[in-house]
């Protein structure tokens, strides 16, 4: 199997990352053989994919893996969470986290081994299942991480602590553990760490950023109401359909004329549903939009502007006040700065200087943020998944490669796995060191 090309260590390194460093040849040897274990593993979750609040097969085996690795382990926490407990004497607990739930998509990926799971959906249509969002790997490199440090005890002191987490893709998964009592019926970590596979990433490299890198989600609902009637009389009516038009506008302007210009902020209208027929004015019009943001305090000032222009247009037309629902998401994921630049030393010293860069912020949401609201300094960075040849081959078709939550994304998976057990063993014994 070909590896990584990784720099030489810097002699001048503080005592802690000698350790780790001085096992990192060891830690390859050792992914090595444990390679054509591991994607039976990866192949077995790629093919056996399972909803938020339905992960049931796939907790069953990442329990089972643990409890085999020597882990206390702890089932259906928050639903179908899986939390496991490795002491090894005094020392910092370290949390590390994946995630178990997978994408109502069916796949199109011409794998071998590409999932043929189907679902029926509430609506009762059917739709396939796939790991569109990279949880399978995310899921192997934790067992893969979790065996080497049950193994090699006397290279780290203190408790590690690798939870199974579910419905991360509803952005319920992380607040249902917590409020099972995830911090106080098991120890409150002092560091946790999470990755994520990146879609447009080169495998073999990895991003992190300091600070806010995932934002806040929130999803509103708006119907607006009117008085319906024949297309032809329209001054019989209020027309839903042109308060919602100029709905629509109003809210642009939120963003550009409300919001400070280096504050990053998203409103985005998703979909308008409004009418049955071509001369009938309806009663109502409903509104979906999904809003971004990274401060709280731009946050809350997004949710009232909404609701102040939605009743100003309403008002404006004579209309009545529209029902307006909020739905908060997943809050804005911050990683600690400190922890950040320490782990990015970290990785540079394993993967190499070159393989390690610092990451653009995104609008996207991850729910592994309320671990941080909850008082935990936490990471989390992107794995690269897309070899240099494929990457090279959309760049040359002049598309870009297929997107997480994509039927056609998958990764590269040696490369993959092999640089997320490098930098998250790393890490691990990094912040375990004895």
């Amino acid at each position: 199997m070909r590896r990584l090309l990784l720099f030489p260590l810097l002699l001048l390194v503080a005592p802690s990352t000698v350790v780790w460093s001085q096992s990192l040849e060891q830690r390859q040897a050792w992914f090595e053989q444990a390679f054509p274990s591991l994607i039976e593993t990866y192949q077995w979750l790629h093919t056996h994919p399972e909803v938020s609040f339905q992960e049931e097969e796939t907790a069953a085996l990442v329990a089972k893996t643990w409890r085999e690795q020597g882990f206390e382990v702890s089932t259906d926490v928050g639903g179908h969470g899986v939390v496991g407990l490795l002491r090894n004497g005094d020392g910092p607990t370290v949390m590390l986290r994946c995630d178990l739930d997978a994408l109502p998509v069916t796949e199109q990926t011409q794998l071998p081994y590409a999932s043929t799971q189907k679902i029926v959906l509430p609506s009762g249509g059917s739709t396939g299942v796939m790991h569109a969002c990279g949880h399978d790997v995310h899921m192997t490199n934790l067992l893969a991480t979790s065996s080497y440090l049950a193994t090699h005890r006397s290279a780290w002191a203190g408790t590690l602590m690798v939870i199974g987490q579910p419905a991360e893709e509803r952005g319920a998964g992380a607040r249902a553990m917590l409020e099972d009592g995830l911090f106080r019926r098991f120890p409150k970590p002092d560091f946790a760490l999470a990755l994520h596979v990146s879609g447009d990433r080169q495998a073999g490299t990895i991003g992190l950023l300091p600070g806010f890198a995932l934002a806040n989600v929130d999803s509103v609902d708006i119907i607006v109401k009117g008085r319906g009637g024949h297309g032809s009389q329209p001054h019989t009516t209020i027309d839903p359909i042109v308060q919602a038009a100029h709905l629509i506008v109003a809210l642009q302007t939120i963003v550009s004329r409300e919001v400070k210009p280096i504050d990053p902020a998203v409103v985005t209208v998703g979909a308008i549903n409004g009418g049955t027929k071509h001369n009938i004015i309806g009663n109502e019009c409903h509104l979906q939009l999904t809003v971004r943001s990274y401060a709280d305090d731009v946050r809350a000032a997004l949710l009232a502007a909404i609701q102040r222009k939605a009743n100003a247009v309403a008002d404006s037309f004579g209309a009545p006040k529209p029902d307006i629902e909020i739905s908060q998401g997943t809050p804005s994921l911050r990683n600690n700065p400190e922890l950040t630049e320490r782990m990015e030393k970290v990785f540079a010293a394993t993967i190499g200087e070159d393989n390690v860069a610092r990451d653009e912020p995104s609008m996207g949401g991850e729910d592994f943020s309320r671990y941080g609201r909850a008082g935990v300094p936490i990471l989390m960075y992107r794995l690269g998944s897309v070899s240099e040849k494929r990457l090279k081959r959309f760049k040359e078709l002049g598309v870009p490669p297929p997107s997480l939550h994509s039927s056609q994304y998958y990764p590269d998976i040696e490369p993959t796995l092999q640089t997320g057990f490098l930098t998250m063993s790393a890490a691990a014994l990094e912040l375990l060191a004895k």
